[in-house]
């Protein structure tokens, strides 16, 4: 038993309460509202029932129950990626799962549910190694990894998706599953890169690299002062090794005491850097990009890779914020500057702009082949807005102005990088996009045969497609 009150709740809610060892709340109940909270407050879940799993066990039998009552089902760790809310059904929250088991010599790490990026930075750190992690230290790892996992090392190694070595998996017929290149290698290929519609994932297995240090940081620039920088940055790009990935952001800060008073009520653009290389070279690349103009702070030198996440400082506190993006084919000046002209301090709508330096690892098809695909686009460009007195059809309104200039060079959009709706009009959310049409096609297939309920709907959903003469997956299973 998990010793909550069973006042309110029905038979099966009860039955389901003492087969779960952690927390089973429903509505009302002490802790439902803060376990469905999440770091994205833009959305909210809205469950019927809420399974705080402690263990593969507590999961199997989550969704063995909401299957059996043709629920759907929404998983979460850490909220960050909230952005597709249920309304009734189960959540699972797998926050809980917690922990990391690094293997030095074989260079891998295996990966609670629940467990967050610093902890595996931490873990790798103490034996001279580096997780292909993101931006944020807060994120959880899993669920960073299972959409693709575009990194601080990305150019240079590749998606972390394609690093994975191993997935445990509950599917929708109640099995636990460990799931490897060589067991499954189906349901192996789909979830790197679309795991969230294919079950819950309990752990991952992943590659390491050998990296602990980085000449890394940034540079920002006043946009007034230095309005080529976009251009400046794009023609620089064309000359970096694959040891070094970088990105730009553009944004406008109040002018509150709480904004460091270089950025305050300025319009400013962030270079963020993260090279493998030593700093001397590290310091001749960026040196075009240091005589573009005056800067307003300058960060970049030697730092052991467990202070990466200083690179980017990424928000820690929750808040509602709209995001949508698009994988180009290439970027050129006059569309750098349609950007600048939208995303400036003249727009209407507050909007960050965020330009992501593709190619070198990230152009190459991973060994073993998965579901992360539009691996020829050279840059990703992405438009984020705080939703603090925006509404949702104002930012997705500004957010497609924004895009539509990238129109003739859009090849689709990343998967881990769309916060909330999107902006593509009547149809807000066209799972498609997400991936190569052929991949889409073997996605929809596999859907059908692991999740033919759908049960696995709360994110960017593929729709089951059986094949003519298919037949349906057996009921919930226990194993």
């Amino acid at each position: 038993m998990n010793g909550v009150s069973a006042t309110g709740r029905s038979a099966a809610e009860r039955r389901l309460s003492e087969e779960v060892r952690g927390a089973v709340l429903v509505p009302g109940d002490p802790g439902f509202d803060a376990g469905c909270a999440g770091f994205q407050t833009g959305y909210h879940h809205r469950p019927s029932v809420l399974v705080r799993a402690t263990g593969p066990e507590d999961v199997v039998a989550a969704v063995t129950y909401a299957a059996a009552h043709g629920m759907p089902i929404a998983v979460q760790a850490t909220g960050h990626g909230l952005s597709v809310p249920l309304d009734g059904g189960m959540l699972i929250s797998t926050g809980d799962l917690t922990g990391v088991t690094v293997d030095a010599p074989a260079r891998t790490a295996r990966i609670a549910a629940g467990t967050r990026v610093h902890a595996v930075v931490d873990a790798a750190a103490r034996h001279g190694l580096a997780p292909l992690n993101g931006s944020s230290p807060d994120v959880s790892a899993v669920g960073y990894l299972l959409g693709g996992g575009l990194g601080l090392l990305a150019r240079q190694f590749g998606y972390a998706a394609d690093h994975v070595r191993a997935v445990g998996i509950v599917t929708a017929d109640g099995r636990h599953r460990h799931v490897t290149a060589d067991q499954d290698p189906d349901l192996f290929w789909a979830v790197r890169g679309a795991g969230a519609n294919f079950g819950v994932v309990t752990s991952i297995e992943t590659g390491l690299v050998p990296v602990s240090r980085l000449y890394g940081g940034e540079l920002t620039f006043d946009t007034a002062r230095t309005p080529d920088i976009l251009d400046a940055y794009l023609r620089w790009t064309g000359t970096l090794p694959e040891e070094l990935t970088s990105s730009v952001s553009t944004i406008g800060y109040p002018d509150v005491t709480a904004v460091p008073a270089p950025l305050r009520g300025r319009h400013v653009a962030h270079v963020r850097v993260a090279y493998t290389g030593d700093a001397r070279t590290g310091q001749e690349l960026l040196a075009p990009l240091r005589a573009a103009g005056p800067r307003l702070r300058d960060t970049l030198g030697e730092m052991p890779y467990t202070e990466c996440a200083d690179i980017y400082r990424d928000p820690r506190h929750p808040h509602a914020y709209l995001g949508d993006n698009v994988l180009v084919r290439d970027l050129g000046a006059e569309a750098a500057a349609a950007l600048a002209r939208s995303t400036g301090p003249g727009a209407p709508v507050r909007r960050v702009l965020d330009i992501r330096h593709l190619g070198g690892a990230l152009g190459r098809p991973s060994a073993v082949p998965d579901a992360v695909g539009h691996r020829t686009a050279r840059y990703l460009v992405r438009v984020l807005t705080p939703l603090d007195g925006t509404s949702t059809q104002e930012a997705q309104a500004a957010h497609r102005e924004v895009l539509d200039v990238l129109a003739p060079e859009r090849l689709g959009r990343f998967h881990n990088l769309v916060y909330g709706g999107c902006a593509d009009g009547a149809d807000p959310d066209p799972s498609a996009d997400f991936w190569e049409p052929a991949d889409h096609r073997r996605l929809a297939e596999l859907k059908a045969r692991h999740d033919p309920g759908n049960l696995f709907r709360c994110n960017r959903n593929i729709l089951p497609q059986r094949l003519p003469g298919a037949r349906a997956s057996a009921g919930p299973a226990r194993s």
